[in-house]
């Protein structure tokens, strides 16, 4: 009900805000831009870099979602929209983790807003059914380098059918992003080939698409979302695994609450470390030039120290 509210208000609101105009951050969107300069706007970190790599020089890409706010929850606001509608081109994952765009963009002119979903064209997996959200699209395929490259090649079609005299610029901008995507791809490939141990349990089902290209088990105390609260089974059944597979560390992140990952922790007597799904990325992290593939090279390091 609360999406199909902001879908059947949204007109009215967005032509309110669209005459006070908004004052942007480094780190978010902002409406106002110079006549030859594109104007990018995309929802959550991933989204950014992708898009930034490709526009390159050729015009600003800002983020909507500000930063330590987590995409699965968040619901924009009419100021957002006025920042979508005034942008040349809106980037987003998908229907399913950015779930009002699916509504939210019907309003959206696309003559002069060119919009697009990265995650097109990929098919998306069903979480498992260890989750109360069991059935729902699995939408974390940033996660897996190989379908971050695919990501990325479908940001490159949207921006050359939108700007196609710059086609040549986002060829090469894109092959030398994705060219650093495949060098990530390979260190994965190097560290898991030859191992034995290959499951891991994480704070929430982010990683599957990651754990299929590599062969790994994930298993996640919760679902798609990390606020989703396991049952009481389900903690036991992660007991047992653990203890059964001699895990040494249960992975969490830190812009969501790790409480039921440490109590699993006590309860096991095993360790915690951090397992980054790049979604609520820390304002000191974008102040300190963390970035997409940095975080991705972390993951890699603290993977290691349990699959082996």
């Amino acid at each position: 009900m609360k999406k199909w509210i902001f879908a059947a208000t949204l007109l009215f609101s967005t032509s309110i805000f669209a005459a006070c105009g908004t004052q942007g951050t480094a780190s978010s969107a902002s409406s106002t831009k110079n006549d030859d300069t594109i104007n990018v706007v995309t929802t959550f970190y991933p989204m950014y870099e992708f898009t930034k790599a490709v526009v390159g020089d050729e015009g600003d890409v800002t983020l909507l979602i500000p930063a330590e706010n987590e995409p699965h929850e968040y619901e924009p606001s009419a100021q957002d929209m006025t920042k979508i509608t005034d942008a040349d081109v809106f980037v987003y994952n998908s229907d399913a983790l950015e779930g009002w765009a699916a509504n939210g963009l019907d309003t959206v002119d696309t003559d002069k807003t060119k919009v697009i979903q990265a995650a097109e064209g990929i098919t998306l997996s069903e979480s498992d059914g260890a989750s109360e959200e069991a059935g729902e699209l699995d939408p974390h395929v940033w996660l897996d380098p190989v379908l971050a490259k695919q990501e990325v090649e479908t940001i490159k079609a949207g921006l050359t059918a939108k700007f196609p005299d710059k086609a040549d610029v986002f060829e090469k901008n894109a092959e030398a992003y994705i060219a650093k995507l495949t060098d990530l791809d390979k260190k994965y490939q190097a560290a898991f080939d030859n191992a034995t141990q290959r499951s891991f349990v994480t704070q929430h089902a982010a990683f599957g698409y990651l754990a299929k290209e590599y062969g790994l088990t994930q298993e996640a105390i919760s679902g798609i979302s990390p606020e989703e609260e396991p049952s009481a089974a389900r903690l036991a059944e992660l007991k047992t695994f653990v203890e059964d597979h001699d895990l040494s560390i249960i992975y969490f992140e830190e812009t969501a609450s790790s409480k039921v990952a440490e109590a699993l922790a006590d309860e096991t007597g095993v360790a915690t470390e951090v397992l980054n799904p790049i979604e609520g990325i820390t304002q000191a992290d974008l102040d300190d030039g963390v970035t997409y593939l940095s975080i991705m090279e972390d993951n890699l390091k603290s993977l290691m120290k349990t699959i082996k």
